[in-house]
């Protein structure tokens, strides 16, 4: 049996999340291969975008960086 035309999947499914003002997603920061090569701790991702640059002719806009994540702020107690 087929159903309803008044029913669809969003009324199905219940209401939409509210999204917060204040949450914001954390996001890593675009690194070129120049920062990759001196990197402390360098990643896979990094190591294999540094090796794909390398080579002659290669064009790149960048890696993410999971070490440029930003710190979580902790709440302080008793406020």
């Amino acid at each position: 049996m087929s159903k309803p035309a008044s029913q669809s999947k969003s009324a199905k499914g219940g209401a939409k999340k509210k999204v917060h003002a204040e949450h914001v997603q954390p996001q890593m920061k675009v690194v070129l291969s120049d920062a990759c090569a001196v990197c402390a701790t360098p990643c896979a991702r990094g190591i294999a975008y540094l090796e794909r640059m390398s080579k002659p002719g290669a064009l790149g806009k960048g890696v993410p960086c999971v070490l440029t994540l930003p710190k979580k702020r902790m709440k302080q107690a008793g406020k």
